[in-house]
């Protein structure tokens, strides 16, 4: 640590920061606008200045901007200076001399850095009084508004679009006083980051769309810190709620998930949680009619269901928590639950969840990713299925430049010298995928096979790390050559990564992937990384759980071996084709389904019952590195409409199963959820040992939901009564709802639901403190890992059985995916949906050819007795008598990976 003084007190500073970051971790106040953490120094403002003295005998000094000056030890510096003051109050009036008096109007009021820094600089008076310099905004799609006269000239949107996330459709243009930060022309921007620039641009520039259209102040919502949904990464995200509906999702800082950054659809998918159209009471079908039901006679039907049937099958999901899997687990027997997945997705999970159990091989969070010398995707288009993931690798490749300018002992907050050589000196990506990513442009090379080939490919890399794994017969000199020449880099780099995953649906590739792993291990020691994704948010949690495969579940339904189902949180649609799903639902008076949303097999149920979706609710789910993670509930939805039968599902399962038994509930909170399935399971004990429960105090107190200014309590029942109620009570959670409890930072808190310090209303609220951010404080490192301290290894390597080989003459499927229209719950999110992309057929450029076909065509087929009429879009490298198809979205269910295409024509009309 570095001593410097600063205005006659004595502080030890991290020299490896510049001086405006360690004078704010050392909880000093200077205003600045460009710097940034992630984006480092650029000295563009001019509003940090401080004034920097040679030795005790200077004392005039000379100013100096302090994001561009190094901690150096012995430093005399002043803050409070008045030259300093009057330097920054005066650089902040010439930033805001064509900005617009709109505070009042401007939807970042109350939540702009430039309003803090602004107050801090004391400047209150304005004395341009000419006309002011206006731009036209521009159409930036459905999620970004752009209001470009806010602008101040920063360049922090530019530097994080292009440098930091790789975006190449918005750049800066103009000149002197007429600076413009935009796209040529006006369009969508196609970055699957975008969404970053609302909280990366310190003023109203950039503001959240889907938040324009129900507007409220930061100070008048109700937050709670939740986890995203969306994928298996696990992205740490605070949930912004008014009037029952959740007006507004940001970043929550995790230093080793996700970071300052969260990826679009994880921002701007939450609209399905505010459905005016989605299940509230519950109900039964009777005589073809649908009867709503309240309370009482839910339950009771619900036990009579339980009575009536000699054996239920219970099918669990992976987008639901922990706490509602195992709930439906304890209702319907070990023997009778099915954990939703399809044999394929199910054997790809536990060959994940045995490697991460093994422990030898590790496997690095997000934010380590980011260290990585060369990196191997087997199989993932990540940019789409982990987008966050995606661009930590990106940042990945920028690890050579970084080490070759902290080689020279220029600091790392000194971004310039990295982005000047980056494009020339990066490290090495390789690929193996079906078709085109977006991550091509990164890769040094990229090898487009089937399925078979890539699993055949890799294995031929691990064969020459280790001889002693079977060779690869048949292989062509080229793919021999390039595998002698990855694994010769593999061995030479000093960090290595492997991602792959299960969205492949392949087990081949991933033990291939682990055998390439272990090989790299035989030669070295702790450098070599392995991180997996699975298609949903907690595939990992509901396998630890267990249970039989849905195809295994609905034989036994099929067969009589079982006479009824229970669906929770589970669209058969989404799984199984559509004559089969129908079948199964034709005897409605056998299916019972817990759900949020009006799904498909919801609708066709003979009796349903409503559920809390993840923002009602709170519950646990396991991240892609094995990290249970705490989500926690927003508001209560029966508060806003005391009508709403609205519950958890864990909570329905529990009463039913009280009832039907004739004993009191035991599960009254959530604590005893988790006290339960921790006793059962030893991989899930820690989530009750080191997580927080309901009891936590600070000071006495539970921690508030909302700011300390929250301003409309007794209007949010106006429209009901003009009697305030009182707030309703969360006994499952250590928050309280409304401003009423501790709304401090404090070090034994592992969970913040916003960002918010004294005279700091911003998200830039976080750099106040970066010191403390990334070495002290527990509540940025949440959840807990349930495999790191386990070691159940694995047989030295997998033997691997390739799959015969595709017919030449047959046509077979395969899955693309798109970020946007992928995931289950977002495909019911409005905007989400102008965003999907239309579902076509991806056929490779030369069959295309040889049938005929051109950019436009349409073609029809036949698969699993279905039929579909679709447009077709060209690859270049998709192999012969291949067909990708949008799995996962409406009629396109994950039953159709690997199966036949029958009657492959164009169509004429």
């Amino acid at each position: 640590m570095a001593q410097v003084y600063i205005d006659g007190k004595k502080f030890n500073l991290d020299p490896s920061y510049n001086l405006l970051q360690a004078c704010l971790s050392a909880g000093l106040n200077i205003p600045y606008f460009c710097w940034h953490p992630l984006l480092g120094s650029l000295g563009a403002c001019r509003q940090c200045a401080v004034i920097q003295y040679s030795d005790l005998n200077d004392h005039k000094g000379r100013l100096i901007m302090s994001c561009m000056t190094p901690v150096v030890d012995g430093s005399i510096i002043s803050i409070n200076n008045i030259e300093a003051q009057l330097f920054r109050k005066t650089i902040i009036e010439l930033l805001l001399t064509n900005h617009p008096h709109d505070c009042p109007v401007c939807e970042e009021g109350g939540h702009c850095h430039l309003q803090d820094m602004t107050v801090m600089t004391q400047h209150n008076t304005r004395n341009y009084q000419f006309k002011k310099r206006t731009h036209k905004n521009q159409y930036l799609g459905d999620f970004i508004k752009h209001d470009m006269n806010r602008c101040i000239g920063c360049y922090r949107c530019v530097r994080y679009y292009q440098d930091y996330a790789g975006g190449t459709d918005f750049g800066v243009y103009g000149a002197n006083n007429n600076i413009y930060f935009g796209r040529v022309e006006d369009g969508v921007l196609d970055n699957e980051h975008s969404g970053n620039l609302v909280e990366i641009c310190p003023t109203g520039v950039f503001t959240d769309n889907t938040h324009s259209k129900r507007y409220n102040r930061k100070w008048d919502m109700q937050y709670a810190p939740g986890i995203c949904h969306n994928c298996s990464i696990g992205c740490n995200i605070s949930i912004g709620e008014r009037y029952g509906e959740v007006r507004r999702i940001e970043n929550r800082y995790h230093k080793n998930i996700n970071h300052f950054l969260i990826c679009d659809l994880g921002r701007f998918g939450y609209s399905y949680t505010n459905l005016n159209n989605r299940p509230r009471q519950p109900a039964k079908i009777f005589n073809g009619e649908k009867i709503r039901l309240n309370f009482s006679e839910s339950i009771n039907l619900s036990v009579n269901f339980l009575k009536r049937f000699s054996r239920i099958i219970g099918i669990g999901s992976t987008r639901s928590s922990i706490e509602n899997n195992f709930s439906l687990k304890e209702l319907v027997g070990k023997e009778n639950f099915s954990h939703g997945m399809t044999i394929k997705e199910a054997s790809c999970i536990k060959l994940i969840i045995d490697i991460l159990k093994d422990n030898s091989i590790y496997t690095p969070s997000l934010k380590e990713i980011e260290n990585y010398d060369i990196v191997l995707i087997l199989g993932e288009d990540i940019t789409q299925t982990a987008a966050r993931m995606a661009l930590a690798v990106r940042q990945s490749m920028k690890k050579k430049a970084r080490d070759l300018v902290e080689s020279y002992n220029i600091p790392l907050w000194n971004t310039a010298p990295i982005v000047n050589i980056e494009d020339n000196i990066k490290n090495s990506l390789y690929i193996t995928s079906t078709h085109e990513t977006k991550l091509d442009d990164l890769a040094k090379w990229s090898y487009y096979g089937s399925i078979h080939d890539q699993a055949r490919f890799v294995s031929a890399i691990a064969h020459v790390l280790d001889s002693n794994l079977p060779p690869v017969l048949n292989l062509n000199l080229l793919l021999q050559e390039k595998a002698m020449l990855i694994a010769k880099e593999l061995l030479d780099s000093k960090k290595v990564l492997i991602i792959s995953g299960s969205n492949s649906f392949s087990t081949s590739i991933i033990k291939a992937s682990f055998n390439i792993a272990k090989a790299i291990k035989k030669h070295r020691v702790n450098d070599i990384g392995l991180s997996f994704v699975t298609s949903s948010a907690n595939a990992l949690g509901v396998k630890l759980i267990d249970g039989m495969s849905i195809e295994c579940a609905l034989n036994k339904f099929q067969t009589g071996e079982a006479d009824a189902i229970i669906f929770m949180e589970y669209d058969l649609y989404r799984h199984m084709k559509k004559d089969y799903c129908d079948l199964i639902l034709k005897n409605k008076e056998k299916i019972l389904t817990i759900d949020c949303h009006y799904t498909k097999t919801y609708k066709k149920s003979g009796l349903t019952l409503p559920a809390k979706s993840f923002v009602e609710s709170s519950g646990t789910i396991v991240n892609f590195e094995g990290r249970a993670q705490r989500f926690f509930q927003v508001y209560d939805p029966c508060f806003y409409d005391s009508k709403n039968c609205i519950i958890e599902s864990w909570k329905w399962l529990h009463i039913i199963k009280s009832k039907y038994k004739n004993v009191e509930e035991s599960w009254l909170k959530l604590d005893d959820v988790i006290s339960a399935y921790s006793s059962q399971y030893y991989a899930l004990s820690k989530i009750q040992k080191d997580e927080c429960n309901s009891s936590l105090r600070i000071h006495g107190q539970k921690i508030a939901r909302s700011p300390n200014r929250y301003s409309g309590r007794t209007s949010l029942r106006s429209h009901i009564d003009v009697h305030e109620i009182a707030q309703p009570k969360d006994m499952h959670s250590m928050f309280a709802f409304s401003m009423e409890g501790n709304n401090q930072s404090n070090q034994s808190i592992s969970h913040i639901p916003f960002v918010w310090l004294p005279g700091w209303n911003s998200p830039q609220a976080l750099n106040k403190f970066p010191e403390l951010t990334e070495k002290n404080l527990k509540y940025y490192d949440s959840g807990i890992y349930l495999f790191k301290d386990r070691h159940d290894p694995v047989d030295s390597y997998f033997n691997l059985t390739f799959d015969q080989a595709m017919d030449p003459k047959e046509w077979y499927v395969i899955p693309y995916y798109h970020l946007y229209g992928n995931e289950e719950m977002t495909q019911y999110s409005s905007v989400i949906q102008k965003n999907i992309p239309s579902a076509y057929a991806l056929i490779g450029m030369q069959e295309a050819l040889e049938m005929g076909l051109k950019k436009h065509s349409i073609v029809e087929f036949n698969c699993l007795n279905n039929n579909y009429c679709l447009e077709i879009r060209l690859s270049k490298y998709l192999n012969n008598r291949q067909i990708g198809l949008p799995i996962g979205r409406k009629n396109f269910p994950i039953s159709l990976i690997g199966k036949k295409i029958k009657h492959l024509q164009e169509f004429t009309q």
